[in-house]
């Protein structure tokens, strides 16, 4: 099958590289030179384990081509795929769609043939029907078909996500003439025992929202539990196991840790709130949950302010700044948020990541690896879930007192022999260790 990517930002590239590794002739396009030069020499705009070796050996085979010649690679399709970026817009809360109605007027000057447009970006309700309009101007419906097939890839473990998804989803008004050739490009995913589910269109671009919606609110009431187990003496571990463990409820995302972020849950919630206020719909729910997530990070951060005792001059070092593992996202990441408070305060701070130094901390400092951090430090945040934070070299801490505070809960609170060593994590008792 000839499919044509519009976009090779995070979802655009990882799908696109994984359906022409599936042995499709996949054409990935961006209006970026730089970016479509670097790809064909095999350097990756984004961080996801593997990527890079399935670009490489796709692009060796010739299954998978690079340009920056929309038109030609929209007419050489047979499936094209839109797959640029949503982001919020200037109000901060809707969708900014202005990308996807450009490639949309941009397909309608080049359909040739009979075509199938996917919108893999992730939309507002009804933000088909326009795509459909806007290329209707100038074709024929004949010619043409609009689908919402929605992605759910997490980043770090994109991979895996596409190969052995829960389901795959898509929504058309027109699922007797496309289901054939969408599950032909989905058919080594469906082998693999995915859920291939066809809905409405309009089901379709709302089913990517309430997945979002609905993990942001596990983890945001994970964290309030947490809040309270820290009042009450209680361990929001085996509250996370105790409810965990009820099918009905499910263990994953019940994790207490920092406030949710990253490139979608932030956008997506806050665009759901709008679609619902769009068609006169409450969403308290989720309003409820962006409110709770935003305080959240005003709290860490006094958290931490509390821990120091007296801020000023004292070293803080964060280990990991990225909102999640595996990933160079720094997208809507708590540090953000806690850093402007600390400096305010007088703290002096360093960081390490493991995928590299970050252009928005420049007014910090960035240490080469995670000892540096432990030895030069007052305080040790573990902001970020690196497998690597997961077995810290902590008997190199001998002379001097060292404060942790693990906001991912890696460790548990008695497991510290050293002295030298004070231990704060969320949602848990302290245990204050005997001289």
């Amino acid at each position: 099958m000839n499919i044509c990517f519009i976009g090779t930002g995070y979802v655009g590239l990882v799908s696109g590289v994984l359906f022409s590794d599936f042995g499709n002739n996949v054409i990935c396009v961006d209006n970026d030179k730089k970016k479509i030069e670097n790809l064909k020499k095999g350097i990756i705009p984004i961080f996801e384990p593997t990527l890079d070796e399935l670009v490489k050996r796709n692009y060796k085979s010739k299954r998978l081509h690079f340009t920056t010649d929309i038109h030609k690679a929209i007419k050489d399709s047979d499936i094209v795929f839109i797959a640029v970026g949503t982001p919020s817009a200037k109000d901060g809360v809707s969708a900014d769609l202005k990308n996807v109605y450009a490639v949309a007027k941009v397909i309608a000057q080049n359909i040739n043939k009979y075509k199938i447009i996917v919108i893999k970006s992730t939309v507002p309700v009804c933000t088909g029907d326009e795509v459909e309009k806007i290329i209707k101007k100038k074709n024929s419906i004949s010619k043409f078909d609009v689908v919402s097939n929605p992605e759910f890839l997490r980043e770090g473990e994109a991979i895996r996500d596409f190969r052995y998804p829960d389901r795959v989803v898509v929504g058309s008004n027109n699922l007797k003439k496309i289901r054939p050739a969408l599950e032909k490009i989905y058919e080594p995913i469906i082998k693999k025992g995915a859920k291939f589910l066809t809905t409405t269109r309009r089901s379709s671009e709302l089913i990517k929202y309430a997945a979002n919606a609905f993990l942001a609110t596990k983890i945001t009431f994970i964290n309030e539990i947490a809040n309270l187990c820290e009042q009450v003496g209680s361990n929001v571990d085996d509250i996370a196991s105790g409810i965990g463990t009820d099918a009905r409820i499910g263990s994953r995302f019940l994790r207490a840790g920092p406030a949710y972020g990253g490139s979608c849950f932030p956008k997506d919630t806050k665009a759901l709130t709008m679609i619902g206020n769009k068609f006169k719909t409450e969403m308290s729910v989720v309003t409820s949950v962006i409110k709770s997530n935003e305080k959240r990070k005003s709290l860490l951060a006094d958290k931490i302010l509390k821990i120091l005792g007296n801020p000023k001059n004292k070293k803080v070092g964060f280990l990991g700044v990225t909102f999640k593992a595996n990933t160079d996202d720094m997208r809507d990441t708590q540090c953000l948020k806690i850093f402007p408070k600390l400096l305010k305060k007088g703290v002096k701070i360093s960081y390490y990541d493991p995928s590299g130094e970050k252009k928005e901390l420049k007014r910090l400092s960035c240490k080469k690896n995670s000892n540096e951090i432990l030895t030069n430090s007052d305080l040790v945040v573990i902001h970020t879930e690196w497998d690597e934070f997961r077995s810290l070299n902590f008997s190199k801490i001998k002379s001097k007192k060292l404060k942790i505070f693990d906001m991912r809960n890696l460790y548990q609170p008695n497991s510290f022999s050293n002295k030298n060593i004070v231990y704060y994590s969320i949602g848990r008792p302290f245990y204050e260790k005997k001289a």
